[in-house]
């Protein structure tokens, strides 16, 4: 099975893993699978999350799907499930899980990879440029 297919099934059954409506366990789930993939899972998920927003950050993949699962709650990474209701927060491990699904397929296309790549080369080349990093 690939791992495209094993989060199909996470996401369409996160209580069987332990993650029901919890962001912090879903975090805390696929760093583990990360790690036990050496770091092979997640590599390149957080530069996709960049590439996709559009700017650069200094923040994790795991703060980035959040600010996008909750873009009006208030604060930044962490800081905005303190505000979120028990819905929102399903709705943010939704979107996490999604987000890993259109990662990974990415992923799996060597040419989409090395363009996502590119890309993000590119924005950090422009804030470089610009004096931000």
């Amino acid at each position: 099975m690939n791992d495209r297919k094993y989060f199909e099934g996470v996401k369409a059954r996160p209580g069987l893993y332990g993650i029901e409506g919890s962001y912090r366990n879903t975090v805390i789930f696929l760093t583990g699978f990360d790690e036990a993939r050496s770091g092979g899972l997640l590599r390149g998920f957080t530069e996709w999350l960049v590439v996709r927003k559009g700017e650069c950050s200094s923040f994790g993949w795991q703060a980035l799907a959040l600010d996008e699962a909750l873009p009006d709650a208030e604060g930044w990474g962490w800081s905005k499930l303190y505000n979120a209701n028990s819905q929102q927060e399903k709705e943010a491990v939704r979107l996490l899980l999604s987000l890993l699904h259109e990662f990974l397929t990415m992923r799996d296309d060597v040419m989409a990879l090395a363009r996502m790549y590119g890309k993000y080369h590119s924005l950090h080349s422009q804030a470089e440029g610009s004096g931000g990093a």
